[in-house]
């Protein structure tokens, strides 16, 4: 597999994770960090979001934040 660049609206598609949910997640460190390739072009690793997917246990859902 290729390491493709992701745009947000396909980490989403692929993840079902809202845009806040995406972010919530990688700012506590448990989702793969995204590359800005310009200011306000965010794009993530397809190998790194795969991996990510595959750890994940079938039917889980990402832990809502408390705070």
């Amino acid at each position: 597999m290729s390491d493709r660049l992701l745009t947000l609206a396909q980490v989403q598609a692929r993840t079902g994770l809202s845009r806040a949910t995406v972010y919530r997640l990688q700012k506590a460190g448990a989702f793969p960090a995204a590359y800005l390739l310009a200011a306000r072009s965010p794009r993530w690793s397809e190998r790194e979001l795969e991996a990510w997917l595959a750890s994940r246990p079938r039917g889980s859902t990402p832990v809502a934040d408390a705070g």
